[in-house]
């Protein structure tokens, strides 16, 4: 009786180990992702963040320039919606990814505050310290931005070029045309 019951022990415990690793396994390769309806969100806010991390420059020479008035007003007109699109942002990321994105939007929102307190007060030294924490800042928030989304930006971008340009090229030979033809001359 003694063996039998060994045997039926093993058994079990065998069952009960590769039921286990199967679940762990199952667990690990089942990673949770963004939503579909979420990425369209976070693609939509991600661009106008990109648009205004694409005026940094532009920033860059008012603030080296000591053009407080027009700094002030690059950052509470065209930027100054950066705030929100890293709030809705953040709240469509993943749980895990949350806290992060929220720490870094905080430091940006931070560092725009006190460059717009710089310019308002007219210090030059401290508004070259805050431009560099703005410029941190836009770097390290995009970074929590999902590459799927950095890429469908971009594929949008390339596409729009590659109308734009395929658009002048039909209107130049639509051009051309219509010239050939007021002259008496068969178009191409």
């Amino acid at each position: 009786m003694a063996p039998t019951l060994r045997r039926l022990l093993k058994a079990c415990l065998s069952l009960a180990l590769a039921v286990s690793l199967v679940a762990c396994s199952g667990a690990q390769s089942a990673q949770p992702g963004i939503p579909p309806e979420d990425m369209a969100v976070i693609t939509r806010q991600a661009e106008g963040y990109l648009a205004s991390m694409e005026r940094l420059p532009e920033l860059a020479a008012l603030v080296s320039q000591r053009n407080w008035i027009f700094a002030r007003n690059l950052i509470h007109g065209p930027m100054q919606e950066v705030g929100r699109e890293m709030l809705y942002i953040n709240q469509r990321l993943l749980p895990g990814d949350r806290a992060e994105a929220n720490s870094r939007a905080a430091a940006l929102k931070r560092s725009m505050a006190e460059l717009d307190e710089a310019a308002r007060l007219q210090e030059p030294m401290r508004m070259d310290r805050a431009y560099s924490g703005v410029a941190a800042g836009f770097a390290s928030y995009a970074e929590v931005i999902p590459a799927q989304a950095i890429a469908s930006i971009q594929a949008a971008a390339d596409e729009a070029a590659a109308r734009a340009a395929a658009d002048s090229t039909t209107e130049a030979s639509d051009e051309g045309d219509d010239a050939m033809e007021a002259m008496g001359l068969p178009a191409a």
